[in-house]
């Protein structure tokens, strides 16, 4: 990727790595007990898709990533993480 021009958000090793970790969560979800379908699940889901949204919404030229998009990933990925571990206990 390094000698190729980014084209698009999609060429972005930070999207795509988003991306396995929303396929990710939707297998471990898919675990889950069904009373957790609206709950702890669509919570999950909903953080780990909104990461890799935010990538691909605050994307710029030269695959730059405007800095607000970037706290917002972040944030859904603390949400994430924290509901993880949350569906451990």
């Amino acid at each position: 990727m390094a000698d190729s021009k980014i084209q698009s958000y999609r060429d972005l090793r930070v999207w795509q790595e988003a991306v396995n970790l929303a396929e990710s969560c939707y297998r471990l979800t898919k675990t889950f007990p069904k009373e957790e379908l609206y709950g702890l699940t669509t919570q999950i889901r909903r953080a780990s898709v909104s990461i890799a949204a935010n990538i691909a919404e605050g994307t710029q030229n030269q695959g730059r990533i405007h800095p607000i998009f970037v706290h917002s990933s972040r944030f859904s990925q603390r949400v994430g993480d924290s509901l993880v571990n949350l569906s451990k206990s």
